[in-house]
């Protein structure tokens, strides 16, 4: 069983409604930033520039958690995170209307409506999202966080998986809007279920604010002096940078070209979530042993193979069908591999006394560039005309450069330093299902905060 019961885990039990968030929220962002958001997107007839800003909203905002936390010092964790999530329900209100219109013909002013709501979903999203891992993080005891954190992981996978199949359900048996409206509601109930269940948890003590001046001195020293770090960070950014594009452009390209149905462009997706399953296992029974170069190997190999077989499935005009599951199950194993292989990585190489600005800058910096890139090659993804579709010639110049950048990140890996095993990871549930809260770190660097132990 996901969730504990007095019985069973009677330890476990008072922070049950942590888990039980985990489960409604993922009902919720799988939708609004998600890929039924890019297949509305679509439906409405948004261009690749649109797609990807849409896409690029969660990541490009990312910077704002860093601000939010004066609001952490005023308000408190509890208050800021019920603020949040009992704010962006609203802007889910803008699709389920559009829906409600069934539009044969969308309207350009509809698409815009998405792009503010969605923007402002991500914008109230970014200055409550970083308080929550660490406000966890204070409440439950040390000695079950990581089993906790693995729960938090498995009820968000297992929320998400089983939404996504039921979402291809109702794409194949409903027509669209219905079904777009279905979806939409899901996620307003599960952003009602995560507030309820956030509102049961306990605050802890609110820090006081964070020294923004350290931060804006030490981003720079950071980002560019001479240094593994640095050396690292920008691996990490051309990694990031390079791999974004690939799940908003793949599903706008099956939507409109392939013609692939909006129930199977989800059944892929959901496919991302095993291959990701199957690299953490495998990271769990070797990362201690074997360290976290190999995993970086397997990330940077996955993805030339995922750049390959895209190369040669928009080459054949997209007949191939068979091949998509594999490269769908390859896109989940690859972000797998990376999510394990970095946080065992970044432990090593920055100060075990002072990990919380490098991990939030490094977290910001590569989420921030992995929210430009879809937007600048949206820009050159669009056709003319009015009928929605995708520039073949570019996205296959997209996929080669994803070759040769992940090529040549393969051999860089190789000269980067590395003690046997992994040292301490940080606050790993957090990363490995949901990798935009990259700067949730930086609350830690508030004053005054004490963990309840």
């Amino acid at each position: 069983m996901i969730f504990p019961t007095q019985a069973r885990s009677p330890e476990f039990y008072p922070y049950r409604h942590g888990i039980y968030f985990a489960f409604f929220n993922a009902l919720n962002w799988q939708v609004a930033i998600g890929m039924p958001t890019v297949l509305f997107l679509q439906q409405l007839g948004a261009s690749p520039f649109q797609v990807g800003l849409v896409f690029a909203w969660t990541y490009l905002l990312t910077p704002l958690q860093v601000l939010s936390t004066v609001l952490l010092a005023w308000l408190g964790y509890k208050r800021l995170a019920l603020a949040g999530w009992g704010t962006r329900n609203v802007f889910l209100l803008v699709p389920v209307a559009l829906a409600f219109l069934a539009p044969a013909k969308p309207q350009p002013w509809m698409i815009y409506a998405m792009i503010a709501a969605t923007f402002g979903y991500c914008f109230i999203r970014a200055t409550s999202t970083s308080v929550l891992t660490t406000w966890i993080y204070q409440l439950v005891p040390a000695g079950i966080r990581g089993r906790y954190w693995a729960t938090d992981q498995l009820a968000g996978g297992v929320a998400i998986g089983g939404a996504l199949i039921g979402y291809a359900l109702l794409f194949a048996f409903l027509p669209v809007y219905p079904a777009f409206i279905l979806a939409y509601v899901v996620a307003l109930g599960g952003g009602l279920g995560s507030y309820h269940h956030l509102k049961q948890l306990p605050d802890v003590e609110r820090p006081k604010p964070i020294g923004l001046g350290r931060v804006a001195r030490e981003t720079p020293r950071l980002m560019f002096r001479p240094g593994l770090f640095r050396v690292y960070l920008w691996l990490s950014v051309a990694l990031f940078a390079a791999i974004t594009p690939i799940s908003p452009f793949g599903a706008y390209y099956l939507k409109t070209t392939v013609q692939l149905g909006t129930s199977g462009v989800l059944m892929l997706t959901m496919l991302t979530y095993v291959g990701l399953i199957v690299a953490n296992v495998l990271m769990r029974a070797h990362l201690d042993r074997v360290g976290a170069k190999p995993f970086f190997q397997l990330c940077f190999l996955t993805h030339i193979l995922i750049a390959a077989g895209w190369i040669g499935f928009l080459g054949s005009d997209g007949h191939p069908l068979w091949i998509l599951p594999g490269l769908y199950v390859l896109m989940g194993f690859g972000a797998g591999c990376w999510n394990s292989a970095n946080l065992a990585y970044l432990a090593q190489i920055v100060p075990e006394h002072d990990r919380a600005l490098p991990v939030s800058i490094h977290g910001a910096v590569i989420t921030f560039a992995g929210g430009c890139t879809p937007v600048l090659w949206g820009l050159f993804l669009n056709v003319p005309g009015a009928v929605p579709g995708v520039n073949v010639g570019v996205l296959k110049l997209y996929f080669i450069s994803l070759l040769v950048v992940c090529a040549g990140l393969l051999w860089v890996q190789r000269q980067l330093p590395e003690h046997s095993g992994h040292g301490k990871l940080f606050l790993a549930g957090s990363w490995v299902w949901r990798p935009f809260r990259a700067m949730a770190n930086f609350v830690n660097l508030n004053e005054g905060a004490n963990p309840r132990r």
